[in-house]
């Protein structure tokens, strides 16, 4: 595929509410995760997003929700780049590609609480407005002003990784010219209990690839990012993999055939071989089955010892958002030089056949993947590259 500029993007979640508080807790070395307070009968620990977010504006009241709020601060943080871009192009060829798992899940929960102690829902709770996927769409195009194609990806773990995809084919096919992508998820109490029944949750900070993980943490936040046909950017979307092994509804194939699979498409699809790339960032979940499956499938496909993070023990796991959010860390780790360590993992699982970074790499890195793995089987894997390297 032609590299596709992305011209700007912006990330929260619990290490901090923009780019550069993201970037300084990186670099300091300090976890965002925290013990859960949300009243549940179990422990464990969460990456919530610090601070509290305000009510949307008037005019985009009918939309609050928490998720809302994010996405909408998500926007502000790089609204002077939106609006330029929206000069730049028609809106009916501006796409909005927006993926996320629970959606307005939150509110939904808070009225039903409501309903059961007083036997009615809030008068102001709207369904299609706060809990459906499609909100996400409303605000961003009412903000926005764009108006060409639009849809919600929902695929678990792999939804807003999925919207580069999505943009990608429908930029290269000339059916849009720009495109705002990305997602976001927010904590509520039924991931929790779910993956708390799959006996999933760590009762500590997780710890991707150590002999002595325990599983995940559930974390919220997102991230968005503006790419566009044409444009000078610092970074490019240079490939994108997928597959759909549907081997098993929650577990990974053990021997992750269809991460290999998802591995290997993206470096075709970038016209690159597999020493090109310089460092991944894992899905690296922290769960037994699946640091052991992406472990086998990255040396399946790599035979060069390449550097492998997992940035889930700084954020916990977002769900709909963590494509996205990783995605950025690795924007950040191209343009500022440094690879974040993967807390937790000492000491590293032996069994496991790749190079963990344990701790901070400083360095001169151009070339990306990010992987991101979900329920059913499904895969992606995303190449970025900084602007230094000459594309293939």
């Amino acid at each position: 595929m032609k590299p596709i500029p992305i011209i700007e993007y912006s990330v929260c979640n619990a290490l901090g509410r923009t780019r550069d508080e993201v970037l300084e807790r990186l670099r300091s070395g300090e976890s965002g995760l925290a013990k859960c307070t949300y009243p549940l009968d179990f422990e464990t620990y969460t990456g919530a997003i610090p601070g509290e977010f305000p009510p949307l504006p008037a005019a985009l009241g009918a939309w609050d929700s928490r998720a809302l709020r994010i996405t909408y601060h998500l926007l502000l943080s790089m609204e002077p780049a939106w609006r330029a871009m929206m000069q730049r192009w028609a809106p009916e060829r501006v796409g909005v590609f927006i993926g996320t798992s629970t959606a307005g899940i939150d509110k939904t929960e808070r009225a039903f609480q409501t309903m059961v102690e007083t036997g009615v829902l809030p008068k102001d709770y709207d369904l299609w407005k706060h809990h459906a996927y499609g909100a996400v769409l409303d605000l961003i195009e009412n903000l926005t002003g764009a108006k060409g194609p639009a849809w919600v990806v929902s695929t678990a773990c792999t939804s807003s990784a999925k919207t580069f995809a999505t943009a990608a084919r429908l930029i290269e096919t000339g059916q849009i010219d720009a495109a705002i992508v990305g997602g976001v998820d927010t904590l509520c109490s039924m991931t929790l209990q779910g993956f708390h029944s799959l006996s999933a949750l760590s009762t500590e900070r997780t710890r991707p690839f150590s002999s002595e993980r325990q599983g995940i943490n559930i974390g919220e936040g997102g991230a968005l990012m503006l790419l566009e046909r044409d444009a000078d950017a610092a970074h490019h979307l240079i490939g994108v993999g997928e597959s759909s092994d549907a081997y098993h509804i929650a577990a990974p194939h053990p021997e992750g055939t269809g991460a290999q699979l998802a591995m290997t498409h993206a470096l075709e699809s970038a016209n690159l071989a597999a020493d090109a790339v310089d460092f991944i960032n894992a899905h690296g979940t922290g769960t037994r089955l699946n640091d052991a499956m992406e472990s086998r499938a990255i040396d399946a496909v790599f035979s060069h010892p390449l550097p492998v993070f997992s940035t889930k023990g700084w954020t916990g796991h977002a769900l709909g958002g963590a494509g996205a959010t990783e995605i950025a860390l690795c924007l950040l780790s191209l343009e500022h030089g440094f690879l974040p360590a993967t807390i937790g993992a000492e000491p590293v699982d032996q069994d496991l056949p790749v190079h963990v970074v344990k701790e901070r790499k400083e360095g001169r890195f151009t070339t990306a993947m990010s992987n991101s793995f979900a329920f059913g089987g499904n895969n992606i894997s995303v190449v970025l590259q900084h602007k230094d390297q000459p594309h293939a």
